[in-house]
């Protein structure tokens, strides 16, 4: 793909550079009122002026809403290259992208999406091969921002309880349907959150949700899961509760159903980590059994043969391992797949476990039997991720998908018996991965840990310091950040950018007690990590601080906030996403308590609130300081992590910001957390994204 060369206007970068030099502000931010508030923590008394503008629903918050939207759209717009870069960005994603096939009854069925539809489409195929639209979510809403959340089909595919989500949120809708003629044949089941439905032969489904708040839907608290069971044919006000409430409170719960049937599986937990386990044995009647209680472990239900249970549990294995036990003894467990010195993953299909380990945060996988007998090393197409290899026991067919930083997700064909892949579906990108570098180092944090980071670019980059750079990561609940192929990163290369992943503790990289060592009194680690990458990058050539912008979402947008705070000195751009950025107060919406295993609470201790107070990007905004250029990400619709975190640190940025470098606050209008945004509302916040990145960086035309 040809596309245009970004060029340094160097004069007037030099002129932009000593103008920040200065310590001056010179511009007109939307005016924010501060309203005298404080809290009493263990004596300490914190102001929180901005405190009102965690009301959602009031109007002072709507009106300082559209200033600060307007006055983010009006500097954008004076980019010169944005509308170019948008463009680009439609160019190179306007390729046919079809998912992995699935077998449901008759019916095989698969997403597609032509290329710029704002949803991809569900279709299915006959036995006869005639294809058509099953769902499509583009017919949701007019603009395309409700998405499919998820398709739950029975045991037979002959009925599906599909879920929508509204503008992003986390409050689903669950619409029932016969799956062969399509028709709708139940009332809509609503306010479910963080829940699917499991089916229960054809009787009905479980699902999950949360009384309504009295606050405000989208950032009142929510801590006490109810599972419901629907009978078909009933009004959803006549749905039983199945557990949950005073009696059984816990903060996530969800029942699902083994695919014998013969099996209900609880699951609930408090927190994002840890959870407690228990399974009804509907052949013999049981009540529910207790697997693991407490929240010391992490254990799940993989497959049942017969009496057997197989779980996936990190209990005296911080790697994981694979165990089974007999349904009459639950407190017996047995290896099936041991534990290594690589993190262990799993899935099931064609009568047969897939393990999937991760060393350095790159895939490889074997095929097991239920005995744990070793089948064979699946051979990979390269260095890089590998998902997949689910299916149904006697589906022999599998799929699986292989990606890395340059290399677009190809989906592949496994047969379970015979080990041979071949190519199912190869995306027609605009893309030559020939032309690009992925490269691995390892670097030591402040404390002495090494630590891995994939550094991606065109080949032929000379590093010598003035390549634009984005260094993005995450760094918690240990989530892994595993190469993966963005549209959004080759444009970035493309035009002379670095990408750079550094996969840094409280991630899952390197199990649980890489995880840990980056929560609670040890998040600065985290921290600590991300900023040795940047030193490290800097040191090497690679960039430098003048062309370096810092990047994270949900916990890595407080990555980001945390970081800038504490070193704004390290780069020259700052983009903070849908971030966790308040931590005194974190817990006091919607789910947020459940996130207090990696954080602790300002509530646990005077230690642990001095620790958070100490990083807390809300609390740590001084005057006097040069902050980054900074686009601060947000929606209206997140209810996950409400947009009163970023609004509270815009204003704080805003008022104390001591340079000319511009802090904005983007809020997207009908979006949540991020998942089931349109590909308009997508490409639109990448290309303000990019742009503002290159433009702050001193960037000033796009050559022709």
């Amino acid at each position: 793909m040809k596309v245009q060369i970004l060029t340094v206007a160097v004069a007037a970068f030099a002129v932009n550079m000593m103008s920040a030099q200065k310590m001056t502000n010179n511009f007109k931010y939307p005016e924010t009122k501060k309203v005298s508030h404080s809290d009493d923590y263990f004596g300490t008394k914190v102001e929180d002026s901005y405190r009102w503008l965690e009301d959602d629903r009031a109007e002072d918050t709507k009106d300082w809403v559209q200033r600060e939207v307007a006055f983010t759209n009006n500097y954008l717009q004076k980019i010169p290259f944005r509308e170019e870069i948008r463009a680009q960005l439609k160019d190179i994603w306007n390729y046919e992208k079809i998912g992995a096939p699935f077998k449901e009854g008759d019916y095989t069925y698969y997403y597609k999406n032509d290329g710029l539809q704002a949803q991809s489409v569900l279709y299915r195929t006959d036995k006869a091969g005639k294809t058509e639209v099953f769902l499509d979510p583009n017919k949701f809403s007019e603009k395309g921002t409700t998405s499919l959340a998820g398709v739950s089909f029975n045991k037979k595919g002959t009925l599906v309880a599909y879920s929508i989500s509204e503008g992003g949120s986390d409050w689903n809708k669950i619409i029932i349907l016969d799956a062969l003629t399509k028709k709708v044949i139940d009332e809509t089941i609503i306010d479910v959150k963080f829940s699917g439905a499991s089916w229960l032969g054809d009787e009905g489904f479980f699902y999950s949700s949360y009384d309504k708040p009295k606050g405000s839907e989208l950032s009142a608290k929510t801590d006490t899961h109810k599972v419901y069971f629907h009978k078909l044919g009933t009004k959803q006000s006549a749905d039983k509760l199945v557990i949950g409430g005073e009696n059984f409170k816990r903060r996530y719960m969800g029942i699902g159903v083994s695919d014998d049937e013969r099996y209900q599986v609880l699951s609930a937990s408090e927190a994002t980590n840890g959870n407690e386990l228990y399974i009804k044995d509907l052949k013999q009647k049981t009540d529910f059994i207790p697997v693991q209680k407490g929240y010391d472990f992490n254990t799940d239900f993989v497959d049942s043969k017969g009496d057997f249970i197989y779980a996936l549990t990190d209990k005296n294995a911080p790697n994981m391992r694979l165990v089974k036990f007999n349904i009459n003894k639950p407190d017996v467990w047995t290896d099936v797949i041991p534990e290594t010195e690589n993190v262990l993953s799993v899935s099931t299909g064609g009568g047969y476990i897939f393990a999937k380990y991760m060393k350095d945060a790159v895939t490889s996988v074997k095929q097991f039997d239920y005995d744990g007998k070793l089948m064979r090393t699946i051979g990979l197409p390269g260095i890089g991720t590998a998902a997949g290899f689910g299916g149904k026991a006697n589906e022999k067919d599998l799929y699986f998908s292989f990606t890395n930083y340059i290399t677009p997700g190809t989906t592949y064909k496994f047969n379970a018996e015979t080990g041979k892949s071949e190519v199912y579906q190869k995306p027609k990108v605009k893309f030559n991965p020939e032309d690009y570098v992925s490269e691995q180092v390892f670097y030591t944090s402040k404390d002495g840990t090494k630590i891995p980071m994939m550094i991606n670019y065109k080949k032929g980059t000379k590093l010598d310091g003035k390549n634009p750079t984005i260094l993005y990561s995450y760094g918690g609940f240990n989530i892994s950040l595993q190469p993966a192929f963005s549209v959004i990163n080759a444009i970035w290369m493309e035009n002379g950018g670095i990408y750079a992943v550094p996969n840094i503790r409280g991630g899952g990289e390197y199990g649980k007690k890489w995880h840990d060592a980056g929560t609670k009194m040890q998040k600065k680690n985290v921290f600590d990590d991300f900023i040795a990458a940047g030193e490290y990058l800097q040191s090497k050539g690679y960039t430098s601080k003048e062309y370096m912008a810092l990047s994270g979402r949900s916990n890595g947008g407080l990555l980001v906030g945390a970081t800038m705070t504490m070193r704004p000195d390290l780069a020259k751009v700052a983009f903070p996403g849908v971030g966790v950025l308040d931590m005194l107060r974190y817990n006091k919406f919607t789910a947020g308590a459940g996130w207090s295993y990696d954080y602790g609470t300002a509530e646990d201790s005077k230690e642990m609130f001095d620790y958070l107070k100490s990083y807390s990007p809300v609390h740590n905004v001084r005057k006097d300081v040069c902050y980054p250029s900074t686009m601060i990400i947000t929606s209206d619709h997140d209810d996950r992590v409400v947009p009163a975190h970023s609004f509270k640190f815009g204003a704080e940025l805003q008022e104390k910001q001591a340079c000319n470098n511009p802090v904005l606050v983007r809020i997207e209008v009908n979006a949540g957390h991020g998942a089931g945004r349109s590909t308009d509302q997508v490409i639109g916040e990448n290309a303000d994204l990019l742009s503002f990145a290159l433009f702050e960086m001193g960037f000033k035309a796009l050559k022709k």
